[in-house]
Protein backbone atom coordinates (compact mmCIF):
# COMPACT_ATOMS: atom_id res chain seq x y z
CA UNK A 1 0.00 0.00 0.00
CA UNK A 2 1.39 3.22 -0.91
CA UNK A 3 1.03 4.52 2.87
CA UNK A 4 3.53 5.48 5.24
CA UNK A 5 3.47 4.05 8.94
CA UNK A 6 2.67 6.16 11.99
CA UNK A 7 4.32 6.53 15.04
CA UNK A 8 4.72 3.61 17.40
CA UNK A 9 5.65 3.41 21.17
CA UNK A 10 9.34 3.01 21.80
CA UNK A 11 9.50 -0.74 22.05
CA UNK A 12 7.11 -1.91 18.88
CA UNK A 13 8.33 -3.10 16.16
CA UNK A 14 8.35 -0.33 13.98
CA UNK A 15 7.90 -0.26 9.95
CA UNK A 16 10.74 0.55 7.22
CA UNK A 17 8.26 3.64 6.43
CA UNK A 18 9.79 7.24 6.84
CA UNK A 19 6.71 9.17 8.60
CA UNK A 20 5.78 12.56 6.56
CA UNK A 21 2.70 14.94 7.49
CA UNK A 22 0.33 12.87 5.99
CA UNK A 23 1.01 10.09 7.83
CA UNK A 24 1.05 12.65 11.54
CA UNK A 25 -2.29 14.07 10.30
CA UNK A 26 -3.69 10.49 9.59
CA UNK A 27 -2.67 8.96 13.24
CA UNK A 28 -4.46 12.69 14.88
CA UNK A 29 -7.52 11.97 13.39
CA UNK A 30 -7.57 8.29 14.88
CA UNK A 31 -9.37 4.89 14.09
CA UNK A 32 -12.88 5.58 11.95
CA UNK A 33 -14.37 2.58 14.36
CA UNK A 34 -17.22 2.57 12.42
CA UNK A 35 -15.59 1.22 9.30
CA UNK A 36 -13.22 -1.34 11.22
CA UNK A 37 -16.77 -2.45 12.89
CA UNK A 38 -18.37 -2.65 9.45
CA UNK A 39 -15.04 -4.74 7.55
CA UNK A 40 -14.92 -6.76 10.61
CA UNK A 41 -18.51 -7.69 10.50
CA UNK A 42 -18.31 -8.43 6.75
CA UNK A 43 -15.39 -10.46 7.10
CA UNK A 44 -17.52 -12.19 9.90
CA UNK A 45 -20.34 -12.74 7.18
CA UNK A 46 -17.98 -13.20 4.70
CA UNK A 47 -16.20 -16.44 6.45
CA UNK A 48 -19.35 -17.79 8.07
CA UNK A 49 -20.68 -18.71 4.64
CA UNK A 50 -16.90 -20.15 3.71
CA UNK A 51 -16.76 -21.95 6.43
CA UNK A 52 -19.83 -23.70 5.71
CA UNK A 53 -17.81 -26.05 3.30
CA UNK A 54 -15.75 -27.76 6.12
CA UNK A 55 -18.48 -27.67 8.49
CA UNK A 56 -21.11 -29.85 5.94
CA UNK A 57 -18.08 -32.43 4.92
CA UNK A 58 -19.65 -35.53 6.96
CA UNK A 59 -22.61 -34.42 5.36
CA UNK A 60 -21.14 -34.85 2.11
CA UNK A 61 -18.99 -37.86 2.66
CA UNK A 62 -21.80 -39.64 3.80
CA UNK A 63 -24.26 -38.41 0.65
CA UNK A 64 -21.52 -39.28 -1.80
CA UNK A 65 -19.54 -42.00 -0.32
CA UNK A 66 -16.26 -39.61 -0.42
CA UNK A 67 -12.43 -40.31 0.94
CA UNK A 68 -10.77 -38.03 3.21
CA UNK A 69 -8.69 -37.57 -0.30
CA UNK A 70 -11.47 -36.55 -2.12
CA UNK A 71 -12.45 -34.20 0.72
CA UNK A 72 -8.81 -32.55 0.78
CA UNK A 73 -9.81 -31.92 -2.99
CA UNK A 74 -12.89 -29.83 -1.67
CA UNK A 75 -11.08 -27.90 0.52
CA UNK A 76 -8.04 -27.40 -2.34
CA UNK A 77 -10.09 -26.35 -4.75
CA UNK A 78 -11.93 -23.29 -2.64
CA UNK A 79 -8.25 -22.24 -1.20
CA UNK A 80 -6.39 -22.75 -4.12
CA UNK A 81 -8.48 -20.44 -6.02
CA UNK A 82 -8.53 -17.99 -3.12
CA UNK A 83 -4.70 -18.45 -3.00
CA UNK A 84 -4.11 -18.29 -6.47
CA UNK A 85 -5.79 -14.96 -7.75
CA UNK A 86 -5.52 -12.69 -4.14
CA UNK A 87 -1.88 -11.45 -4.98
CA UNK A 88 -3.35 -10.62 -8.52
CA UNK A 89 -5.90 -8.97 -7.00
CA UNK A 90 -3.66 -7.26 -4.47
CA UNK A 91 -0.84 -6.07 -7.04
CA UNK A 92 -4.13 -4.87 -9.55
CA UNK A 93 -5.32 -2.58 -6.78
CA UNK A 94 -2.49 -1.30 -5.54
CA UNK A 95 -2.23 0.09 -9.34
CA UNK A 96 -5.92 0.86 -9.46
CA UNK A 97 -7.93 0.60 -6.08
CA UNK A 98 -11.72 -0.36 -6.61
CA UNK A 99 -13.77 0.81 -4.13
CA UNK A 100 -16.75 -1.38 -4.97
CA UNK A 101 -14.98 -4.56 -6.17
CA UNK A 102 -15.66 -6.16 -2.45
CA UNK A 103 -19.61 -5.98 -3.45
CA UNK A 104 -18.81 -8.06 -6.56
CA UNK A 105 -16.72 -10.30 -4.91
CA UNK A 106 -19.13 -11.35 -2.31
CA UNK A 107 -21.37 -11.79 -5.33
CA UNK A 108 -19.45 -14.60 -6.44
CA UNK A 109 -20.05 -15.98 -2.82
CA UNK A 110 -23.47 -15.89 -3.15
CA UNK A 111 -23.79 -17.58 -6.52
CA UNK A 112 -21.55 -20.50 -4.81
CA UNK A 113 -23.31 -21.18 -1.60
CA UNK A 114 -26.42 -21.34 -4.44
CA UNK A 115 -24.61 -23.91 -6.10
CA UNK A 116 -23.41 -25.94 -3.68
CA UNK A 117 -27.35 -26.33 -1.75
CA UNK A 118 -28.45 -28.07 -5.23
CA UNK A 119 -25.03 -29.92 -6.20
CA UNK A 120 -25.09 -33.77 -7.20
CA UNK A 121 -22.28 -34.52 -8.62
CA UNK A 122 -18.54 -34.19 -7.00
CA UNK A 123 -17.54 -32.03 -9.93
CA UNK A 124 -20.59 -29.56 -9.32
CA UNK A 125 -19.22 -29.20 -5.98
CA UNK A 126 -15.95 -28.67 -6.87
CA UNK A 127 -16.88 -25.79 -9.18
CA UNK A 128 -19.25 -24.35 -6.12
CA UNK A 129 -16.07 -24.45 -4.10
CA UNK A 130 -14.22 -22.61 -6.29
CA UNK A 131 -16.49 -19.87 -6.57
CA UNK A 132 -16.69 -19.15 -2.92
CA UNK A 133 -13.38 -19.23 -3.11
CA UNK A 134 -12.95 -16.45 -5.76
CA UNK A 135 -14.94 -14.50 -3.67
CA UNK A 136 -12.65 -14.66 -1.22
CA UNK A 137 -9.79 -13.77 -3.78
CA UNK A 138 -11.25 -10.48 -4.00
CA UNK A 139 -12.62 -9.51 -0.49
CA UNK A 140 -9.66 -9.72 1.60
CA UNK A 141 -6.73 -7.54 -0.27
CA UNK A 142 -8.91 -4.70 -0.43
CA UNK A 143 -10.70 -5.13 2.72
CA UNK A 144 -7.77 -4.93 4.61
CA UNK A 145 -6.07 -1.95 2.95
CA UNK A 146 -10.04 -0.66 4.07
CA UNK A 147 -8.77 -1.84 7.99
CA UNK A 148 -5.34 -0.02 7.43
CA UNK A 149 -6.89 3.33 6.33
CA UNK A 150 -9.21 3.24 8.82
CA UNK A 151 -6.68 2.38 11.59
CA UNK A 152 -5.25 5.49 12.76
CA UNK A 153 -1.92 4.01 13.36
CA UNK A 154 -2.58 1.21 15.43
CA UNK A 155 -2.09 -1.18 12.30
CA UNK A 156 -1.93 -3.91 14.54
CA UNK A 157 -5.49 -3.65 16.81
CA UNK A 158 -6.93 -2.87 12.74
CA UNK A 159 -5.93 -6.29 11.62
CA UNK A 160 -6.53 -7.59 14.94
CA UNK A 161 -10.20 -6.38 14.19
CA UNK A 162 -10.29 -7.14 10.68
CA UNK A 163 -9.17 -10.61 11.23
CA UNK A 164 -11.44 -11.47 14.30
CA UNK A 165 -14.65 -11.17 12.56
CA UNK A 166 -13.23 -13.66 10.09
CA UNK A 167 -11.96 -15.95 12.60
CA UNK A 168 -15.87 -15.98 14.97
CA UNK A 169 -17.29 -16.32 11.33
CA UNK A 170 -15.29 -19.47 11.01
CA UNK A 171 -15.95 -20.63 14.65
CA UNK A 172 -19.86 -20.20 13.86
CA UNK A 173 -19.88 -22.69 10.79
CA UNK A 174 -19.86 -25.65 12.52
CA UNK A 175 -22.90 -24.31 14.73
CA UNK A 176 -24.46 -23.51 12.43
CA UNK A 177 -23.94 -26.21 10.42
CA UNK A 178 -24.90 -28.46 13.93
CA UNK A 179 -28.08 -26.44 13.54
CA UNK A 180 -29.38 -25.91 10.26
CA UNK A 181 -27.76 -27.80 7.73
CA UNK A 182 -27.45 -31.27 9.50
CA UNK A 183 -30.86 -31.55 10.88
CA UNK A 184 -32.78 -30.27 7.25
CA UNK A 185 -30.12 -31.25 4.34
CA UNK A 186 -27.54 -29.96 1.50
CA UNK A 187 -30.62 -27.71 0.52
CA UNK A 188 -30.57 -25.56 3.34
CA UNK A 189 -27.26 -24.12 2.64
CA UNK A 190 -28.67 -22.03 0.41
CA UNK A 191 -30.73 -20.17 3.23
CA UNK A 192 -27.34 -18.49 3.86
CA UNK A 193 -27.47 -16.42 0.84
CA UNK A 194 -29.48 -13.84 2.74
CA UNK A 195 -26.20 -13.35 4.84
CA UNK A 196 -24.34 -12.90 1.64
CA UNK A 197 -26.64 -10.19 0.43
CA UNK A 198 -26.34 -8.56 3.58
CA UNK A 199 -22.86 -8.67 3.47
CA UNK A 200 -23.11 -7.04 -0.18
CA UNK A 201 -24.79 -3.87 0.96
CA UNK A 202 -22.45 -3.26 3.83
CA UNK A 203 -19.49 -3.48 1.27
CA UNK A 204 -21.31 -1.20 -0.60
CA UNK A 205 -21.66 1.28 1.82
CA UNK A 206 -17.85 0.88 3.11
CA UNK A 207 -17.34 1.31 -0.68
CA UNK A 208 -18.88 4.69 -0.72
CA UNK A 209 -16.42 5.88 2.55
CA UNK A 210 -13.35 3.93 0.79
CA UNK A 211 -13.59 6.03 -2.46
CA UNK A 212 -12.39 9.50 -1.41
CA UNK A 213 -9.63 7.76 0.94
CA UNK A 214 -8.22 6.41 -2.66
CA UNK A 215 -6.82 10.11 -3.16
CA UNK A 216 -5.43 10.26 0.49
CA UNK A 217 -3.71 6.89 -0.26
CA UNK A 218 -2.15 7.75 -3.16
CA UNK A 219 -0.83 10.93 -1.81
CA UNK A 220 1.18 8.94 1.35
CA UNK A 221 4.07 7.64 -0.74
CA UNK A 222 6.19 5.40 1.55
CA UNK A 223 9.69 6.71 1.60
CA UNK A 224 12.12 3.96 2.70
CA UNK A 225 13.27 4.68 6.58
CA UNK A 226 17.29 5.37 6.48
CA UNK A 227 17.58 2.74 8.94
CA UNK A 228 15.16 0.10 7.75
CA UNK A 229 16.70 -3.62 6.91
CA UNK A 230 18.26 -3.87 3.24
CA UNK A 231 16.49 -5.31 0.30
CA UNK A 232 18.36 -8.66 0.90
CA UNK A 233 17.33 -8.91 4.22
CA UNK A 234 14.07 -7.71 3.65
CA UNK A 235 13.58 -10.79 1.25
CA UNK A 236 14.81 -13.54 3.57
CA UNK A 237 12.37 -12.15 6.67
CA UNK A 238 9.68 -12.59 3.57
CA UNK A 239 10.66 -15.62 3.11
CA UNK A 240 10.74 -16.81 6.94
CA UNK A 241 7.43 -15.07 7.83
CA UNK A 242 6.36 -17.40 4.27
CA UNK A 243 8.03 -20.48 6.45
CA UNK A 244 6.50 -19.85 9.96
CA UNK A 245 2.89 -19.29 8.17
CA UNK A 246 3.32 -22.87 6.59
CA UNK A 247 3.87 -24.45 9.82
CA UNK A 248 0.88 -22.89 11.94
CA UNK A 249 -1.33 -22.79 9.02
CA UNK A 250 -0.44 -26.59 8.45
CA UNK A 251 -1.58 -27.77 11.54
CA UNK A 252 -4.30 -25.04 12.09
CA UNK A 253 -6.08 -26.96 8.52
CA UNK A 254 -5.50 -30.72 10.29
CA UNK A 255 -7.50 -29.31 13.32
CA UNK A 256 -10.48 -27.28 11.18
CA UNK A 257 -10.42 -30.28 8.13
CA UNK A 258 -10.61 -33.35 10.28
CA UNK A 259 -10.74 -33.07 13.71
CA UNK A 260 -14.17 -33.74 13.55
CA UNK A 261 -13.08 -37.35 11.96
CA UNK A 262 -10.18 -37.04 15.02
CA UNK A 263 -12.82 -36.81 17.85
CA UNK A 264 -15.85 -39.03 15.99
CA UNK A 265 -13.29 -41.98 14.85
CA UNK A 266 -11.11 -41.58 18.37
CA UNK A 267 -13.57 -41.13 21.07
CA UNK A 268 -16.95 -42.43 19.19
CA UNK A 269 -18.91 -38.34 19.53
CA UNK A 270 -21.67 -37.72 17.39
CA UNK A 271 -21.28 -35.49 14.45
CA UNK A 272 -22.95 -32.78 16.43
CA UNK A 273 -20.73 -33.02 19.39
CA UNK A 274 -17.90 -32.92 17.12
CA UNK A 275 -19.10 -30.04 15.66
CA UNK A 276 -19.62 -28.37 18.65
CA UNK A 277 -15.66 -28.96 20.05
CA UNK A 278 -14.72 -28.05 16.49
CA UNK A 279 -16.56 -24.25 17.20
CA UNK A 280 -14.18 -24.51 20.53
CA UNK A 281 -10.75 -24.57 18.65
CA UNK A 282 -12.47 -21.79 16.15
CA UNK A 283 -13.50 -19.82 18.99
CA UNK A 284 -10.00 -19.52 20.50
CA UNK A 285 -8.66 -19.04 17.18
CA UNK A 286 -10.48 -15.79 16.98
CA UNK A 287 -9.65 -15.03 20.81
CA UNK A 288 -5.94 -15.29 19.57
CA UNK A 289 -6.32 -13.01 16.40
CA UNK A 290 -8.07 -10.35 18.71
CA UNK A 291 -5.25 -9.90 20.63
CA UNK A 292 -2.31 -10.63 18.80
CA UNK A 293 -2.66 -7.13 16.76
CA UNK A 294 -2.30 -5.17 20.15
CA UNK A 295 0.13 -7.27 21.59
CA UNK A 296 2.19 -6.80 18.68
CA UNK A 297 1.58 -2.92 18.60
CA UNK A 298 2.89 -2.34 22.05
CA UNK A 299 5.55 -5.33 22.58
CA UNK A 300 6.30 -5.25 19.29
CA UNK A 301 5.86 -8.37 16.44
CA UNK A 302 8.39 -10.45 16.59
CA UNK A 303 8.46 -11.62 20.29
CA UNK A 304 4.70 -12.15 19.16
CA UNK A 305 5.63 -14.48 16.38
CA UNK A 306 8.25 -16.67 18.73
CA UNK A 307 5.48 -16.60 21.48
CA UNK A 308 2.92 -17.96 19.11
CA UNK A 309 4.88 -20.31 16.67
CA UNK A 310 6.89 -22.08 20.05
CA UNK A 311 4.45 -21.20 22.44
CA UNK A 312 2.25 -23.76 20.97
CA UNK A 313 4.16 -26.76 20.91
CA UNK A 314 4.29 -28.44 24.03
CA UNK A 315 0.58 -28.27 23.55
CA UNK A 316 0.31 -30.23 20.16
CA UNK A 317 2.88 -32.82 21.38
CA UNK A 318 0.77 -33.78 24.04
CA UNK A 319 -2.77 -33.41 21.79
CA UNK A 320 -2.24 -36.98 20.02
CA UNK A 321 -2.47 -38.94 23.42
CA UNK A 322 -4.78 -37.09 26.11
CA UNK A 323 -8.77 -38.44 26.49
CA UNK A 324 -11.83 -36.13 24.80
CA UNK A 325 -11.69 -33.64 27.68
CA UNK A 326 -8.10 -33.03 27.49
CA UNK A 327 -8.48 -32.96 23.63
CA UNK A 328 -10.99 -30.33 24.14
CA UNK A 329 -8.56 -27.89 26.57
CA UNK A 330 -5.39 -28.48 24.39
CA UNK A 331 -7.46 -27.41 21.54
CA UNK A 332 -8.45 -24.65 22.71
CA UNK A 333 -4.49 -23.42 23.90
CA UNK A 334 -3.41 -24.22 20.46
CA UNK A 335 -5.87 -22.13 18.82
CA UNK A 336 -5.43 -19.23 20.89
CA UNK A 337 -1.51 -19.25 20.81
CA UNK A 338 -0.98 -20.24 16.94
CA UNK A 339 -3.74 -17.51 15.92
CA UNK A 340 -2.21 -14.82 17.93
CA UNK A 341 0.84 -14.61 15.29
CA UNK A 342 -1.51 -14.09 12.08
CA UNK A 343 -2.00 -10.32 12.54
CA UNK A 344 1.73 -10.10 13.52
CA UNK A 345 2.87 -12.17 10.52
CA UNK A 346 0.26 -10.23 8.00
CA UNK A 347 1.49 -6.84 9.38
CA UNK A 348 5.32 -7.44 9.73
CA UNK A 349 4.61 -8.49 6.53
CA UNK A 350 3.03 -5.09 5.56
CA UNK A 351 5.65 -3.12 7.12
CA UNK A 352 8.98 -4.56 5.18
CA UNK A 353 7.28 -3.90 2.12
CA UNK A 354 4.60 -1.12 2.46
CA UNK A 355 4.74 0.59 -0.49
CA UNK A 356 3.79 -3.08 -2.22
CA UNK A 357 0.75 -3.33 0.30
CA UNK A 358 -1.96 -4.97 -1.70
CA UNK A 359 0.51 -7.58 -3.12
CA UNK A 360 2.08 -8.49 0.18
CA UNK A 361 -1.31 -8.46 1.81
CA UNK A 362 -2.74 -11.01 -0.81
CA UNK A 363 0.42 -12.79 -0.95
CA UNK A 364 -0.29 -13.80 2.55
CA UNK A 365 -3.70 -14.36 2.73
CA UNK A 366 -3.69 -16.28 -0.71
CA UNK A 367 -0.45 -18.33 0.85
CA UNK A 368 -2.75 -18.86 4.19
CA UNK A 369 -5.66 -20.31 2.21
CA UNK A 370 -3.08 -22.33 -0.14
CA UNK A 371 -1.08 -23.74 2.26
CA UNK A 372 -4.37 -24.40 4.08
CA UNK A 373 -5.57 -26.49 0.93
CA UNK A 374 -2.46 -28.01 -0.11
CA UNK A 375 -1.79 -29.18 3.57
CA UNK A 376 -5.68 -30.29 3.65
CA UNK A 377 -4.94 -32.65 0.28
CA UNK A 378 -1.40 -34.10 1.27
CA UNK A 379 -3.18 -34.97 5.29
CA UNK A 380 -6.08 -36.17 3.66
CA UNK A 381 -3.98 -38.71 1.26
CA UNK A 382 -1.97 -39.45 4.55
CA UNK A 383 -4.93 -40.40 6.79
CA UNK A 384 -6.04 -42.50 4.01
CA UNK A 385 -3.05 -45.00 4.52
CA UNK A 386 -2.02 -44.37 7.46
CA UNK A 387 -4.99 -43.22 9.99
CA UNK A 388 -6.05 -39.71 11.13
CA UNK A 389 -4.57 -40.57 14.65
CA UNK A 390 -1.29 -40.73 12.82
CA UNK A 391 -1.65 -37.53 11.10
CA UNK A 392 -1.74 -35.20 14.60
CA UNK A 393 1.60 -37.62 15.89
CA UNK A 394 3.12 -35.79 12.96
CA UNK A 395 1.68 -32.79 12.94
CA UNK A 396 2.58 -31.84 16.48
CA UNK A 397 6.46 -31.17 15.23
CA UNK A 398 4.99 -28.61 12.55
CA UNK A 399 5.23 -25.54 15.57
CA UNK A 400 9.19 -26.52 16.18
CA UNK A 401 9.58 -24.78 12.90
CA UNK A 402 9.11 -21.29 14.92
CA UNK A 403 13.12 -21.75 15.74
CA UNK A 404 13.42 -19.92 12.29
CA UNK A 405 12.13 -16.22 13.76
CA UNK A 406 15.68 -15.72 15.38
CA UNK A 407 15.97 -14.52 11.33
CA UNK A 408 13.32 -11.91 11.58
CA UNK A 409 15.22 -8.55 11.76
CA UNK A 410 14.50 -5.77 14.49
CA UNK A 411 12.88 -2.99 12.94
CA UNK A 412 13.78 0.80 13.60
CA UNK A 413 12.42 3.26 16.02
CA UNK A 414 10.78 6.21 14.89
CA UNK A 415 10.63 9.08 17.12
CA UNK A 416 7.35 10.04 17.91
Amino acid sequence: MNKPVVVAPEDQSTPVAAPNAATTTVAAAGPAYLVLGGISVSHFLNDTMQSLIQSVYPILKANYALDFAQIGLITLAFQFTASLLQPVVGHLTDRKPQPYSLSVGMGFTLCGLLLLSVAHHYLIILVAASMIGLGSAVFHPESARIARLASGGRYGMAQSVFQVGGNFGTAMGPVLAALIVVPFGQPSIAWFASIAFVAILILWRIGRWYQPQIAKKKAMAAARHPDGPSSRRVMVALVVLVVLLFSKQVYMSSLSSYYTFYLIGKFGVSTQTAQIYLFMFLAATAAGVFFGGPLGDRFGRRYVIWFSILGALPFTLALPYVGLYGSAVLSVFIGFILASATPAIIVFAQELMPHRFGMISGLFFGFTFGIGGLGAAALGQLADRTGIEFVYQLCAFLPAIGLLAIFLPRMPKHAR
